[in-house]
């Protein structure tokens, strides 16, 4: 904390610092995290209307969880955040008509957990501890039929995270 809190807040491309946080929640000026930019720019690239829609966010983190917890609630979603240890997070989940999930578990939310028709974002990156493999949150195989939009780990969230890390730092230069 001490680290990002030295950070200069113009060069924060990140959007970790304890000003730019500040001003994400007050809905002024800011750089806005990576991921959670990343997420929004995906949902509104697949068509994805999230005004009006129930969001649950698994996780949170002040790198993922809550930051795309306020970007969904700035895009006018009714926003649940939830965790591990949320009490019935599957009746949680299957509330959801977009689920982000940021927990850092592998394959933690299964087939049973989603609805039909519901949009998966998985930010985790995992390994499968049966098979070694790079996986996300979610089990990708079990949920990707009932799904209308699901990321792939990897492949998915992380080359968006990227893109907007090299967007932050062009915004932050100018």
């Amino acid at each position: 904390e001490k680290v990002i809190a030295a950070i200069d807040k113009s060069k924060d491309v990140d959007g970790f610092h304890p000003l730019n946080v500040a001003a994400l929640w007050q809905k002024q000026s800011c750089t806005l995290p990576c991921t959670p930019k990343g997420i929004i720019k995906m949902l509104k690239a697949a068509g994805v209307e999230i005004a009006g829609k129930r969001a649950v966010v698994i996780g949170r983190s002040n790198i993922v969880g809550l930051p795309v917890s306020k970007l969904l609630l700035d895009e006018n979603a009714t926003v649940t955040i939830a965790h591990s240890r949320t009490r019935n997070l599957g009746e949680v989940t299957r509330g959801a008509e977009i689920l982000v999930v940021a927990i850092g578990r592998p394959k933690f939310v299964t087939a049973d957990m989603v609805a039909d028709g519901a949009v998966v974002i998985d930010v985790g990156v995992n390994r499968d501890p049966e098979t070694g493999k790079l996986c996300g949150d979610v089990d990708f195989a079990a949920i990707e039929p009932k799904a209308s939009v699901i990321t792939p780990v990897p492949g998915g969230v992380g080359p968006m995270t990227i893109c907007c890390l090299m967007e932050n730092t062009i915004e932050c230069f100018l």
